[in-house]
């Protein structure tokens, strides 16, 4: 069966999801957080209470969306297109949420579908909402049958330099420590599989990249506050290889910013990002 553009709409869940300190303080060092935040890094610090990176949402949240709805695709050619996040509240370092989700749109990009699901989260402990995720996966050679190209806009980033820069160097074997937070794909491990994909070697997880990213921007414009980090939004545009250098330019303007992230020869691998704050 191909994919079904009728699923849009369709609903799915609740689904429970629990995790513990120790899975917060792996996905923190899985996005390269070191000595230099142990707030983030340890739980037993002195004078140091463990809080959790907001990017931990795209490892807990999502859950609920119908994707058995959608029809088929060949996961060989499915791509992560775009992430978003927004914390309704600062996420703890032990918890458990009960998520709901829905297929929000099937977009045909002719030569691929786009499928764009959103979910929410609800803490168990609280009965408040936590979390929202939104993600957009593209899948190649499963489009052209005539629907909807879906909206074409994009951000327009400032003709200056940016308000804030930094620069963070992956791991030769970062993509090691990010897949035990769960995306055991051997792309990112296997050599001979990364050869299959058309790669010389293993890349980096998309969301790795996002959460590296989201640290300067939690870094740069929180002050390392996550209950001031509000939304995240952004587009995966080139794959990351696990070493390379990432320099996170983002653009102030009120509580808003424009960001996106480059690797060391300057070609964009994160872009159209846009980040809200306290």
């Amino acid at each position: 069966m191909p994919i079904n553009p009728d699923a849009v709409g369709e609903t799915g869940g609740p689904v429970k999801r629990s995790w513990n300190s120790k899975d917060a303080l792996l996905y923190a060092v899985g996005i390269g957080a070191g000595t230099s935040d142990l707030e983030f890094t340890t739980e037993n610090t002195n004078n140091t209470t463990q809080r959790v990176l907001p990017t931990f949402a795209v490892i807990i949240g999502g859950g609920g969306a119908p994707m058995n709805k959608i029809g088929s695709f060949n996961p060989m050619l499915m791509v992560h297109g775009e992430q978003g996040i927004e914390l309704l509240d600062e996420i703890p370092p032990d918890g458990e949420i009960e998520s709901t989700g829905r297929i929000a749109a099937i977009w045909d990009k002719g030569n691929a579908a786009v499928i764009e699901t959103e979910s929410e989260a609800v803490s168990v402990a609280t009965g408040k909402p936590l979390l929202k995720t939104r993600s957009m996966l593209f899948c190649r050679g499963e489009g052209g049958w005539g629907g909807d190209r879906g909206p074409s806009e994009k951000v327009a980033f400032p003709d200056a330099e940016p308000t804030h820069q930094v620069t963070y160097t992956t791991r030769e074997d970062q993509a090691l420590t990010y897949r035990l937070s769960g995306d055991r794909n051997p792309l990112h491990s296997d050599p001979s599989f990364a050869t299959m994909g058309g790669f010389d070697k293993p890349i980096l997880h998309g969301l790795c990249t996002y959460g590296f990213t989201g640290r300067a921007l939690l870094s740069e414009l929180c002050g390392n506050d996550p209950s001031k980090f509000r939304s995240m939004n952004a587009r995966f545009s080139k794959p990351v290889i696990p070493g390379d250098a990432l320099t996170v330019s983002i653009w102030v303007d009120g509580t808003t910013a424009l960001f996106r992230t480059t690797n060391q020869d300057g070609d964009v691998v994160i872009d159209q990002g846009v980040c809200t704050f306290n």
